[in-house]
């Protein structure tokens, strides 16, 4: 009763809920060896059934993205798959890109995945245990204080050329060590770095910051602390004391791997195994949170959780499945190879799940349609008829037959006198008269129903809607890309590749069965394309408005 009411989007919903770790499943299993077994076959290392615990660690300064997904899905895959244990922790060392709305969205982001975690911890529970490892490690000399200009530390990292401040005697490190934790101007400009080696080919080994002085309130802590430790000083740390098994990082980060093992050689606690896979990109997307807000901020968005946005909500408000993005992401398995990935795989796999169960409803656009007058029907009848006609459970939908009808310019452009036609879910009718305006322009069609015509002898067929009917009006919206590049290079400015329209709204009128459709429902428009429901009829006047959902089709490649 629920399938039918709802058109049909319960049974979406329904798969949209599944636990992640059905899709992580042998997706190969029974078609022979040499197959790719997804992540499933796959073991990690030192793996002790009973004892695995990952984490997921995201900073609180976004919206999680699909890239985020993947990191999610496959720590929460391998906790399942060794009967161990999730950690959800958010890394809150940078107040000035973090606040509260990013925790809450992340944790709703996790919650649509069907991602739920055994611990929740943060960062900041752990600062005062970072900060007094910090100190010791400036007292034994591990660490020191250094007040070169980021700049030129950058410069002078990347030459291999050390810093003055890297000879002096620890004891000459601790007063700037207190004027750090104080916030003071002096120790604002100073920061906290690794004593490792500034001639190692990795340079992600030279001598790289441990701690800064940041004056923003922090959105847990307030200004109890001015000095906070980086990400690399501490995750390590942390991963540790906190029991991770096993830390899973992208690929993109294997360079830091060396830094991570020396920090938990460093700060003298148990060794956490790493295990890397690729990095997910897509084209034409920006994946980085700072170019994100960016659109956010610059207001080229409506925000996060916009439908261009790559992110989980903007991803599903555009109408993708949580099942259709579970199972892209099995496709990517935990290989480490990098791959540039195309939307129209993803789009692809989505129609392959709301297409079998969405309703059909009809439209026409709206400033361009056609009257058509009909011959032989009926004054006014409604006929039931199925919104699905291969799926029972769509439900029915209720269509007005009377003489009065609408159809597509599009359609009335290719009709001809005397041509037999067919409008669909109702039967043929001959094309008696077409009338043109002084302008050429079509404005009425006379046609004669012919319902002993065979509608599969016919080349044209076309929706209508009746005009006795009460249609409700549409505002359809489609998207193209942020930026008109497939892949950005490391010395691109995004900014130089913007899309300068990227949302393109188009007036139509649809049957007046779509008054029931409710917010987040899939549809299909006969002949036009697959739709999600962005905001459901308010009363006259306030236009449904449905968002175009991609099919995956290649003549799409510049909307996503």
């Amino acid at each position: 009763a629920c399938l039918r009411a709802r058109g049909g989007a319960g049974m979406v919903a329904m798969a949209a809920r599944a636990p992640a770790r059905m899709f992580f499943g042998n997706k190969n299993k029974g078609k022979g060896k040499g197959k790719d077994e997804g992540p499933a076959e796959i073991e990690l290392p030192g793996a002790v059934m009973g004892k695995v615990c990952t984490r997921f660690p995201p900073e609180p300064s976004g919206y999680l993205h699909i890239g985020h997904v993947k990191a999610a899905l496959l720590n929460d895959h391998f906790a399942r798959k060794y009967k161990g244990k999730l950690i959800l922790r958010f890394d809150d060392t940078n107040p000035s890109k973090e606040k509260d709305e990013f925790v809450e969205n992340i944790t709703k982001d996790l919650a649509t995945l069907g991602i739920v975690a055994d611990q929740v911890t943060y960062t900041s529970d752990w600062f005062d245990t970072i900060l007094k490892k910090v100190e010791e490690h400036l007292k034994s000399g591990v660490f020191y204080i250094d007040d070169t200009p980021a700049e030129q530390m950058s410069t002078e990292r990347f030459d291999g050329i050390e810093s003055a401040w890297r000879s002096k005697k620890p004891e000459e490190m601790l007063p700037l060590w207190q004027e750090m934790l104080q916030g003071t101007e002096r120790g604002q400009q100073c920061c906290v770095r690794a004593r490792i080696d500034m001639q190692e080919k990795n340079k992600a080994m030279r001598d790289p910051v441990m701690a800064r002085c940041n004056l923003t309130p922090h959105h847990r802590t307030g200004t109890k602390y001015k000095v906070y430790p980086t990400y690399d000083c501490a995750c390590p740390l942390v991963d540790s004391l906190e029991g991770v098994t096993h830390a899973l990082r992208s690929s993109e980060y294997h360079d830091r791997n060396a830094l991570y093992n020396w920090m938990l050689e460093a700060h003298g606690v148990r060794k956490v195994e790493m295990w890397d896979f690729s990095r997910l990109n897509m084209m034409y997307t920006l994946m980085s949170k700072r170019k994100l807000q960016w659109f956010v901020d610059n207001k080229h968005v409506e925000g996060w959780y916009d439908p261009r946005f790559p992110t989980v909500q903007g991803m599903v408000r555009r109408g993708l499945t949580v099942q259709g993005l579970r199972e892209f992401i099995l496709l990517q398995g935990a290989s480490k190879n990098v791959n540039l990935m195309e939307w129209e795989k993803l789009w692809h796999i989505n129609k392959r799940i709301i297409d079998p169960v969405c309703p059909r409803h009809t439209a026409v656009l709206g400033e361009t349609c056609v009257k058509v007058t009909m011959a032989g029907a009926p004054q006014f009848e409604v006929k039931t008829v199925p919104k699905h006609k291969k799926f029972e459970g769509a439900g029915v939908k209720a269509t007005v037959v009377s003489p009065n009808m609408l159809i597509d310019a599009e359609d009335a452009l290719v009709m001809s006198e005397g041509q037999e036609v067919t409008f669909m879910d109702l039967g043929n009718a001959f094309v008696r008269t077409i009338e043109k305006d002084a302008s050429g322009k079509i404005t009425h069609i006379g046609c004669e129903l012919h319902l002993e015509g065979n509608v599969k002898t016919t080349k044209l067929k076309l929706h209508w809607l009746s005009t006795d009917s009460d249609l409700v009006e549409l505002d359809l919206v489609d998207f193209g890309y942020l930026i008109t590049k497939q892949k950005l290079e490391k010395d691109d400015d995004f900014k130089d590749v913007l899309n300068p329209e990227t949302e393109f709204h188009t007036s139509a009128r649809g049957d007046q069965n779509m008054r029931t459709l409710q917010k987040g429902e899939h549809l299909q428009l006969e002949r036009k394309g697959y739709y999600v429901v962005d905001r459901p009829y308010m009363g006259p006047g306030q236009p449904i408005k449905l968002l175009s959902v991609p099919d995956g089709g290649k003549s799409k490649s510049q909307k996503r």
